[in-house]
Formats: C-alpha cells, sequence, structure tokens
C-alpha cells in the first residue's frame, strides 16, 4: 500500500509549552503530546489474543499466524523476533489493519483495530519495510509536512517541530533535496522521522536498521534508544539486529512457525542463560571420538581447537547436566583445567531458543 493510501486522520494536541524532551546531550527527540485520557494507563495498550492468520487456498492453507497472545503496557518497548517467515511482519501488519486476520481480536488503547480501525489507527505510527515509507520524489522537509498533514495537522503548526526532526536525525543539510538523492541510511532515518512526525504514543517498526551500514545503525539504535529511555512511547520493534533489540527492549518476544515460544524480560533471559552456560578448557586437545561421544549427550555444545588444546562452550546445562559432562570428561581421560560461567549475548540465546523449540 502506498504511502498516500495509509489510513492516518486522527488530528493531534500539540504538548504545552516548555514540556521536557529526553536527550542525550547531543540530538534531542522531540517530546510527544498527552495521549487521550479515555484508555486507562494500567490497561495494555497494544492487545492481541488468539490471532491467526491463514493464507491460501483450502486445499494448500498456509498459516503464518497460529494462535498468537501478547500484551504490551503504556510506555514499554518489546522486541518482536522470529526467523524469516515466522509471522513477525505479519502480526504488525494486522495491527496496522493493512492485513486482515483470520480470527483472534487486536486493540489498540481499548479500540478494536477491525471494528474501529480509523479510531486504532489514530494511536498508531509505523516503519515497515525502511525506505519504503517515504515519498521519493519530495524532499525530507516535504515529506514530513504531507505526514504531518495527514494527521490534520497543518504546515505553519508544525513547522518548528519538522525542524527539531531533521535536527534529531542529522538531516538538515538535506532538508530540502529529493528523498531518492539521499543514502539509503538517510532514507531510512527520514521513514522513522515522517513516523514521529504524526506524534502518536505508538510506534510499529519492522527491520528499522535492514540494510544499513554499522554507522548509520548505530546512529539509529541511538536515536531508538533515546525514545526508550524518554519512555512516552510504546515501541514494538522486529528486528534481526540482536543489538539493537538487547540495548533498546525491555522485553522479548519471540515467535517461530507462527506461535509464541517465549516472552520474557532482556535482563531476565541474560541471566537465566548465564546461570546455564559454560566455558571448559581442557588441557589437551580432543579427538574426532571423544568430540562425537560429548556432542550426542550434549546438543547446544561447541568445540574449539587450537594446536594442542580444546575449549567447550555449553548452552542451557541444567545442574545435574554440569555433572554429567565433567564425569564424561573424565572417562574420556581428558583433564579439565578451568571451568567459568559464560555471559551470552541476546543472539546466541534467541538461536539456542530456537533450536529448542524446532
Amino acid at each position: 500500500m502506498a504511502p498516500g493510501q495509509l489510513r492516518f486522520g486522527h488530528h493531534v494536541t500539540f504538548p504545552p509549552t516548555g514540556r521536557r524532551s529526553f536527550t542525550d546531550g547531543q540530538r534531542p527527540i522531540p517530546p510527544l503530546p498527552e495521549p487521550p485520557a479515555t484508555h486507562p494507563v494500567s490497561d495494555p495498550i497494544v492487545h492481541i489474543a488468539h490471532l491467526t492468520k491463514v493464507y491460501g487456498r483450502r486445499k494448500k492453507p498456509v498459516t503464518a499466524v497460529d494462535d498468537v497472545s501478547f500484551s504490551v503496557a503504556p510506555g514499554e518497548v518489546v522486541g518482536l523476533l522470529g526467523p524469516n517467515g515466522a509471522g513477525k511482519t505479519t502480526t504488525l501488519k494486522c495491527l496496522c489493519t493493512l492485513i486482515r486476520p483470520t480470527s483472534g481480536k487486536l486493540e489498540i488503547a481499548g479500540e478494536d483495530v477491525v471494528a474501529h480501525p480509523t479510531r486504532a489507527l489514530g494511536r498508531i505510527a509505523a516503519v515497515l519495510e525502511g525506505n519504503r515509507n517515504i515519498y521519493w520524489r519530495l524532499s525530507p522537509r516535504e515529506n514530513l509536512e504531507f505526514f504531518a498533514g495527514l494527521q490534520g495537522i497543518p504546515a505553519r503548526r508544525v513547522k518548528g517541530y519538522i525542524a527539531e526532526l531533521l535536527d534529531a536525525f542529522d538531516l538538515t543539510t538535506k532538508a530540502n533535496t529529493s528523498a531518492r538523492m539521499l543514502s539509503r541510511g538517510m532514507q531510512q532515518k527520514l521513514a522513522l522521522a515522517c513516523a514521529l512526525v504524526k506524534r502518536t504514543d505508538i510506534l510499529l517498526l519492522d527491520e528499522p536498521t535492514l540494510g544499513l551500514d554499522v554507522e548509520t545503525s548505530v546512529e539509529l539504535r541511538g536515536a531508538l534508544k533515546r525514545m526508550a529511555q524518554e519512555g512516552s512511547r510504546t515501541i514494538l520493534l522486529s528486528s534481526h539486529d540482536m543489538h539493537v533489540v538487547q540495548d533498546v527492549c525491555d522485553r522479548v518476544i519471540i515467535i517461530q512457525h507462527g506461535r509464541v515460544v517465549t516472552d520474557d524480560r532482556v535482563a531476565n533471559l541474560l541471566a537465566l542463560f548465564r546461570a546455564r552456560a559454560y566455558h571448559f578448557q581442557l588441557a589437551e586437545r580432543l579427538t574426532e571420538e571423544q568430540e562425537h561421544r560429548i556432542s550426542s549427550c550434549f546438543e547446544l555444545i561447541r568445540f574449539h581447537h587450537t594446536d594442542h588444546t580444546t575449549e567447550i562452550e555449553v548452552e542451557l546445562l541444567r545442574g545435574e547436566q554440569l555433572y554429567q559432562l565433567m564425569d564424561l570428561l573424565r572417562d574420556t581421560g581428558v583433564v579439565v583445567e578451568s571451568i567459568d560461567r559464560r555471559d551470552p549475548n541476546l543472539e546466541e540465546i534467541f538461536l539456542a531458543i530456537l533450536r529448542r523449540d524446532q
């Protein structure tokens, strides 16, 4: 669906003069207006119950999303993770009314997304498929004015806010350049700025750093982190970039084969896997036969060899399994020089969960 076809028409109240915005000392992200007071703050602002989406004909149906349920609290930043084809983008597009669900219930700030799409969409902004969210023949300033206009905000009232956004995303020097002439990174930043100019309190992001170079990805991650720390926006973020998710998100929901397999806080997952991941330093190099014997007993295990020694990294090791591995190493005649706990990152945890739930 082209940008001009999106049904965003909700009028937004601007914040009072002097309201504080979060800043890291360089580029502040402009503050939000107060959200409508029609929805209790204690209730979930995004609620999905038993969402199912089936594509295809009756003879060969494909279930993209299979009975997915979760809620997001106001101000929460949640990462939606999963391999390609897991159902992440379909879930986000159902929330945006770009795809009609086969069954289930979706609510934005208490409004039924299917029954009352206009009221629900008035609370959200989305960046889907990166730089395809902008009009390439318009300049960054013109894009921002256009998307503000879709919200019913006159250009004269949003002029100062647009200037703030251009500065926050380092686009001021390119403000009047056609968007098609910008780099991929600048186009991606402009897409995010166009979402923010709507001043909604809910932001849906699908792969916001996809295809960016390292420097631009870090810069965009910093902008997202500032928004997350300010806490006035609710962000649902789908990404394969685990650095973004670990830096920005409070909580992660992992989807595989259209189903939720994990829903937990990032801090909890890091602590859990830290307690169950170990590093063994051996005094000698293992033979292929010894490796095969060990790996047949422990699935999530990796071997790293030097000329004369072997290091073993193992994940998801329960208490009794630690002693089983030590007994097995002793039975093979191998001397263990040291055992240490590992500090796995979110990417390793994500892959371990996917392997566990295959």
